[in-house]
């Protein structure tokens, strides 16, 4: 490690210490030392000695875990070490994997907002979150559904405005599509009346912002229609004539390469770019107007390469495409290249 250059501290959440999370970040962390080089997880020591004992081969001794007391020293953490920061006041006890419960949501969302808290005060270059369950995180008494609901609450508060102040959109990416939710964790029913006018332009807004940064140049936006065939002239449904399309005339007015709106599904076939050939679609990320129609496509093509990004935060988050997995925790089959991408992509956005 000698000659290199220190990078900026990125931070790994723990996850639900009950899913393969920890586990999956042990993995990261042996697998992939260039992804992981000067990064550290903000977490539970125990729960991350108990999954690297848990992925220790027979005869073999365990991925060792660093306890570290302050960010900084992360760096200063030798190659084979996982390098973990003690941010849970009471450490995770009594945790039984695949198992929902409260104790688990209390640790996962604990990590979370520590982070949050760091990297909204320049602490740390970026944030990639393990997953976490959204059931044990409500039992354990948070008030959000997910990662970007408080994520969003944490920044809003932060910056003293409420949390309709700092809009925020997810947007799910591996090498072939890239998808941005107008609306993200809601009932369907609920999902279909969040489609305005404000919402798509808001999401039209933070998606050029964004994919700007990230491309160097104005992304060529798609857009789905909300109805099957993109409402066929009115005769599917409205939404597409009354609000999709005067939405996309407003962001045409502002300079945005918005598109469409084009049949569902279709438009992410005209979107996907040919393998090791970036760039190569129609359009640089698709519009999706609520979550499943925006997370099929991009899970289709592999979870594996899926990475989560939340736009429109004054931090960087990644998190890999996928949750918990119950059904396998702690039986050491968890795949981290979800992960891996998560943290390559956090870099990358964060500049670090």
């Amino acid at each position: 490690m000698s000659g290199q250059v220190p990078l900026a501290p990125v931070a790994i959440t723990l996850g639900d210490p009950a899913g393969i999370g920890p586990e999956i970040i042990a993995k990261a962390f042996r697998q992939a030392p260039d992804a992981t080089r000067g990064a550290f997880v903000a977490g539970d020591v125990a729960a991350m000695r108990r999954a690297s004992q848990a992925l220790a081969l027979p005869g073999q001794p365990a991925w060792p875990v660093a306890q570290i007391a302050h960010i900084a020293e992360a760096a200063a953490v030798p190659p084979g070490c996982i390098p973990v920061l003690q941010v849970v006041a009471a450490p995770a006890e009594n945790i039984v994997p695949g198992r929902i419960g409260a104790e688990a949501g209390r640790v996962a969302g604990d990590c979370v907002v520590w982070a949050a808290r760091a990297a909204l005060r320049g602490e740390i270059a970026a944030i990639v979150t393990a997953p976490l369950h959204k059931e044990a995180l409500a039992a354990a008494g948070f008030p959000y559904p997910g990662h970007t609901e408080l994520l969003q609450a944490e920044a809003a508060a932060h910056a003293g405005v409420a949390v309709d102040g700092m809009p925020v959109r997810m947007m799910l990416a591996n090498d072939e599509l890239r998808t941005v939710l107008v609306s993200i964790h809601m009932s369907l029913r609920d999902a279909i009346t969040a489609v305005s006018f404000g919402s798509v332009l808001e999401t039209l807004r933070i998606t050029h912002r964004a994919l700007q940064r990230m491309l160097g140049r104005a992304p060529r936006i798609g857009v789905a229609g909300l109805n099957p065939h993109a409402g066929e002239g009115g005769l599917f449904g409205s939404e597409e004539r009354d609000i999709i399309a005067p939405a996309i005339a407003a962001a045409h007015a502002e300079g945005i390469d918005a598109q469409g709106p084009y049949a569902p599904d279709t438009v992410f076939m005209r979107a996907r770019a040919r393998p090791g050939v970036p760039g190569s679609g129609e359009f640089d990320v698709v519009i999706a107007m609520y979550h499943d129609q925006g997370l099929i496509p991009v899970k289709y093509l592999g979870v594996e390469k899926g990475v989560n990004v939340t736009l429109g935060l004054p931090l960087v988050r990644t998190s890999p495409d996928h949750g918990t997995a119950f059904d396998i925790a702690g039986t050491g089959r968890a795949d981290a290249s979800s992960l891996v991408e998560a943290l390559r992509m956090a870099r990358t956005l964060a500049g670090a």
